[in-house]
């Protein structure tokens, strides 16, 4: 819509009434803030969201992959030539054998349960941008050497050198029963993946130690696969499913964590009509302000009609006004959010030493830090949707202006 000079005028007279439109000047200004807190609160939250799901899902698909192998009676039988062919099929990226078991662990008379995971050179080589304290190379075949979480080293009050003793209860058979099989192992390695539920329980080892432990010769339970895409796991697993159809199962990481990932976008759906409600709320405001304005203005309405205005330039006049309102608050709305995701781990610390109150517990949320992933496209359409009624907002109170009669008007001035 292209104003001409006429129109432009009167638009931003109307945009900064004089003193004797005081009120109507401030439900403006309060339209123009409410519009600028609604479109920042929903690039935050949906930018957060966005995070929080992104960086669950590359944490998770980082420790566990894109799916797991896993044999019926956790006994993989000629794993070696099933794990040829999983990496023989097309757009599989990478798979890897794996061993996993929960079990318990022990230090100095305390003891928590743990998840012992026996991983390849490779994948525990991969902890590295993970990695705390420690020496990952340390950790070989043969020399009772682990890896553990930060968040289980802080549980048992473990460092680098310490020795912790891993229970398995399915021991060996003596005439007295079955013995628990206690061994001890020196910690070679503390990392921290930043997923709390990983960093409370994960001990890693090498595939043979894990064997070893667990007493189960050279047998596997599981193949860990990464795929190149991974929303597509389904469809590139399917041969796979199909050939150990009856031996195993493949679990991909949507069925691994559905309930997380479910629970995550129905919220994201929920929080997303929540938040557009102050944003309908912001075009009531503008359309309030705009009837005051047209009520104040009617007089002036007519003398600009008597004088040639046309019921066209008073729509474009009226709906330019209300439209540039909801786009600078938009505009602010768009700086502020970033602004907020730029500082949300200043601003969540300060909010928590402000009221004593950790807002952002990882035993809780997961994660261990907020994290945030701007979708440009979702971006766009926040904007969209408070542009768009914005405008809708205006087109009432325009028309009524545009269908002032100046003659009823003007008859008694």
């Amino acid at each position: 819509m292209i104003l001409s000079q006429f129109e432009w005028t009167i638009a931003k007279r109307y945009l900064l009434p004089g003193r004797s439109e005081a009120f109507i000047a401030l439900v403006a200004g309060i339209s123009v803030v409410v519009v600028m807190l609604s479109v920042a609160l929903l690039v935050v939250v949906m930018s957060v969201m966005n995070g929080f799901r992104g960086e669950l899902l590359d944490r998770i698909v980082g420790l566990n992959g894109h799916a797991i192998v896993q044999a019926y009676g956790d006994d993989l039988r000629d794993w070696e030539q099933t794990l040829e062919d999983i990496r023989a099929t097309p757009g599989v990226v990478d798979a890897s054998p794996l061993i996993e078991q929960p079990l318990l662990a022990s230090l100095d008379g305390r003891v928590d349960g743990i998840v012992m995971r026996g991983n390849t050179a490779e994948d525990i080589a991969g902890l590295q941008d993970e990695l705390l304290v420690g020496d990952l190379d340390l950790i070989r075949p043969g020399e009772s050497r682990v890896a553990i979480g930060g968040q289980l080293a802080r549980n048992l009050g473990a460092q680098i050198g310490d020795t912790i003793t891993i229970i398995n209860p399915q021991g060996r058979t003596t005439p007295f029963g079955t013995v628990p099989r206690q061994v001890g192992y020196e910690i070679a390695a503390i990392f921290e993946t930043g997923v709390y539920e990983f960093d409370q329980a994960f001990v890693i080892m090498p595939i043979p130690d894990a064997q070893t432990l667990l007493l189960r010769g050279d047998t596997i339970g599981m193949i860990e696969v990464t795929t190149e895409d991974a929303d597509r796991v389904d469809q590139i697993l399917a041969p796979v499913a199909e050939q150990l159809s009856g031996g195993a199962v493949v679990r991909t990481w949507k069925e691994i964590n559905s309930s997380i990932f479910e629970a995550l976008e129905v919220e994201r759906v929920a929080m997303f009509f929540a938040l557009s409600m102050i944003v309908v709320v912001a075009a009531f405001n503008i359309l309030s302000s705009l009837v005051m304005l047209v009520r104040a203005k009617t007089r002036d309405i007519a003398i600009m009609r008597t004088m040639g205005a046309t019921r066209r330039n008073l729509l474009k006049i009226f709906v330019s006004t209300g439209f540039t309102v909801g786009a600078i608050g938009a505009a602010s709305g768009l700086v502020l959010g970033f602004v907020i995701l730029f500082f949300r781990q200043e601003i969540t610390g300060a909010i928590a030493f402000l009221t004593g109150q950790q807002l952002w517990d990882p035993e809780v949320r997961i994660l261990t830090e907020l994290p945030s992933r701007v979708d440009p496209w979702e971006v766009v359409g926040i904007v969209a949707l408070a542009l768009i009624l914005s405008f809708l907002a205006t087109l009432y109170p325009a028309l009524k202006a545009s269908s002032t009669d100046p003659v009823q008007v003007l008859r008694y001035e």
